[in-house]
Parts: C-alpha cells; structure tokens; sequence
C-alpha cells in the first residue's frame, strides 16, 4: 500500500471541495450580501457567474502549463492565488468589487481543477483508478450539493464575509501539504500555449454571458445587450478559425471527430446548465418566497446530499464494469425527471413539493459525476490527462456561467412581485431545464456507443 496514492486523493478531493464550494456556497449567501453591500439582482448573478467564467476561460490554458511545468506547481499556485483572492472576497465593500476578486479567484480555482484529475490519474492505474475517481466524485459533487447548508450556518452565524474566510486556513494546509508531500508529473510532449485562443474564447464567454443577464433590464434590441451578443458570436467564430489554424490548440477541432469525446462534453455541458444553477433560485425562494433563513434554506436542500453520497462511490466501482454510457445517459434523463418532478409549484406549496426532485437529483449527481471523470480521463492518452480534465471542467463550468445567464433571463422574465412571481419563474426555468437535460440525453446516447477510444490516443 502507499500511502502517497491515498494523500494525493485526500489532498486533491479536499482542495477540488473547496473550490466547488464556492460554485454554490455564495448562492444561500446572496440576499444578505445584497442587503449589505446594496447590490442589483445583476451584480448578485456575477458573484456567480464571474468566478465560473474566469474558471472555464483559462481552465485550459492552466491545464497545458500543468501538462508543460508540472500538474503539482500549478496545483499549489492555484491554491495560493484561490486563497488571496478569498481574503479580497471577504474584504469587498461593493457589489463590483467582489465581483471582480470573484473573477480572480476563479483563475486561481482553474489551476487546482486543470490539475486535479491529472494528478489522480498519475497515481491511480486500473481498478483502482475507478474507486479513486467514485470518491473524487462523491466530495467534489457533494461539496456542490452541500454548499447551500455551509452557506447558511455561516450567514445565520458569523456572517456572509465568512463563506470567503474559511478558505484561508485550509487553503494554507492544503498548499502546504502539496508542496511537501504530493509527487511531481508532467507531459514529456508538452504543447505550447494558444493566447489567442485564450483571448477569444474568454472574451466570447463574457459578452455572451453580460447579454443574456442584462437583456431583460435593458431589452433585448438595446445596443449594448445586442452589441455584445453580436460580438460574442463574431468571437466564438473567430476562436474556431484560430483553433483550426493553431499549431498548439487550447481547443484541437480533431477532439470533436472522436465521437465519445464529443458526446462526453455535450454531458459535461448539458448536467451544469440545467442542474447547478438551479440553486441561486432555489435559495431566493426559499428565502425571499417562504421566508426560511440561511441556515433553513441549506437544511431543506440536504436531501441531495445524503441520496449523492449514497449512489457515487457505488456509481464509481461500477463505472469500469458496464461502460459509460449508461451511467452518463442515464445521469441526464434522471435530471429531466427531476426538474420535472419539481414542476407545479403555487402559491401556497411547501417546499416539500421540492423533496421528490431533489432526491432523484442526488441520484442523478451521484451517477455521472465518476463516470464524467474517468471518461474525460480516458478519452485522451495517460500523458494527456492534465488537457482532458481541463476540457473536461471548461465545459463543465462554462455550463453553469451560461445556466446562470439562461434561466436567469428566463427567471426574471417570468417573476413578476412577490412569491407568485417567483414560483411563476421557477416554474419556467424547471422547464427549460428539463429539455436541455433531455435534449443533451439524446445528443449523447449515439456518441457515447461503446466508448470506442483507441487507448493511448494522442490528437
């Protein structure tokens, strides 16, 4: 036995927590930092959104400085970036300001992520590598879940500047530990860096997520909501021609010629959008519509927690034996059920008209979280695994920055005054949500035939 592997896994699962932790930590948070720095509904999505589009926009640049410097140095650089900037988080005394540490922290965030799954795959190797991975996403899909519940017990407790202070601490540890104790790897063929397809792609990102949150307060014809998803599209054309003609891309086009790769990330992209988002409205509703605290609000979504708890490691075990199709399919329709399930919300419900979905969401979480991993692990060979996990959470994240614009804008356009206009806004993004789990269920199911990847292929 050596003890190494299993540091690496606790380190890893540990930091890679903390950092999706703040993916929903802040969302039980929101209306009391809105009372306290006097923000807009606007300024309250970007404390989200910043943080995921920072994150997805340069996940893939810090994955191929890990493949190149080393998956451990750039681990431990993102733990000390992601650690100052929480301190800045908390020291905000604006809406803007912390929407713009959020935006730092988030690159610190990429660095730990790009590297996270690489270094798991360095030191875990066949069945192994299964049961490694099911525990990764058993805390890491956990941390998600749970992050509503920290959130409140700090907001009804200490205060909302605490949800970004208790990274301090065990930001320190955990860097400390990487430094000392976790193995160094890297790519012996690195690939060069592609800055312009790091500017295009992240500027692409921004303008298309800034149009979608400010189209219904502004109107969707008004010059700069149009202007910039106008732009937004010119640029994610011209990040497809710079990545065709890059020696080096961020993004190689051939990755979408293998069939599992692609329906892979069309999972990745479609679990973010409809699911995770779901919890900035979920907790104004809990809150501002039924009127529970911080901490009630955390409580009452538990129920996904302890059912993903359950299901992952079983998920992962399982994950080597019968294919990954099945569990990734699988994993999105049982979203659709979910969103479903929560559909008919009125006036005079309780929240316990929630409890179905959020159980059959918990198994859904807990389902394709070890799967995803080990796929966009295995898609690419062993020395390429600091770029697949890169891609991987790219689409992951960029997922949520874009649910969060999406059903933001169809939130806000439904909600009208008070609780029916809130339950009239969920009611719509459960909607919508729940075809684009579906949707991405029947995207993938013939992409994903078989997972038929030649092993050790490199693009």
């Amino acid at each position: 036995m050596n003890p190494t592997r299993w540091l690496t896994l606790a380190v890893v699962s540990a930091a890679t927590a903390m950092l999706l932790l703040d993916v929903t930590v802040v969302n039980v948070a929101l209306p009391a930092i809105r009372a306290d720095l006097d923000a807009s509904f606007a300024e309250l999505q970007w404390v989200v959104d910043a943080y995921a589009l920072t994150l997805a926009a340069t996940l893939l640049t810090t994955g191929a400085l890990a493949d190149r410097h080393g998956r451990r140095a750039v681990f431990a650089a993102g733990l000390v970036v992601f650690t100052a900037c929480s301190a800045l988080c908390a020291a905000a005394g604006s809406g803007v300001v912390l929407d713009v540490a959020r935006a730092a922290q988030g690159i610190g965030a990429a660095a730990m992520f790009a590297a996270s799954l690489a270094l798991l795959a360095h030191e875990f190797q066949g069945a192994e590598r299964g049961f490694a991975l099911g525990v990764w996403g058993a805390i890491t899909g956990a941390a998600l879940a749970v992050g509503p519940l920290v959130g409140g017990l700090l907001v009804d407790g200490p205060g909302w500047r605490w949800v970004f202070l208790v990274n301090l601490p065990l930001g320190a540890v955990l860097t400390w530990l990487t430094l000392r104790r976790l193995p160094e790897s890297r790519d012996p063929s690195p690939r060069g860096l592609d800055l312009p397809g790091l500017v295009s792609f992240g500027a692409a990102s921004f303008l298309g997520t800034y149009g979608l949150i400010r189209g219904n307060e502004d109107g969707w014809t008004s010059t700069p909501v149009l202007g910039s998803l106008v732009a937004s599209a010119l640029l994610l054309a011209v990040f497809v021609v710079v990545e065709r003609r890059s020696r080096a891309p961020m993004l190689a086009p051939a990755l979408f010629r293998i069939p599992a790769f692609t329906g892979t990330a069309v999972v990745a992209f479609a679990q973010s959008v409809a699911l995770y988002p779901l919890f900035l409205f979920l907790a104004v509703y809990l809150q501002e519509g039924l009127g529970y605290s911080a901490t009630g609000t955390g409580l009452r979504l538990l129920p996904l927690t302890l059912v993903l708890f359950m299901v992952a490691p079983i998920s992962g075990r399982l994950t080597g034996r019968i294919g990954l199709r099945a569990p990734l399919v699988t994993g999105l329709a049982l979203i659709a059920v979910a969103l479903l399930l929560m559909r008919g919300l009125e006036p005079g419900s309780s929240w316990t008209h929630l409890l179905p979905g959020f159980i059959v969401g918990g198994l859904a979480i807990g389902v394709i979280s070890p799967a995803l991993a080990a796929a966009m692990v295995g898609v690419l060979s062993a020395d390429q695994v600091g770029l697949a996990s890169g891609i991987n959470n790219t689409f992951r994240q960029l997922g949520i920055a874009v649910g969060i614009a999406v059903l933001g804008a169809v939130f806000t356009h439904h909600a009208g005054g008070g609780l029916p206009g809130l339950v009239d806004g969920l009611n719509a993004v459960f909607t919508v949500a729940a075809a684009v789990a579906a949707a991405g269920a029947v995207i993938a199911w013939p992409l994903l035939g078989g997972f038929a990847v030649p092993p050790g292929r490199r693009v």
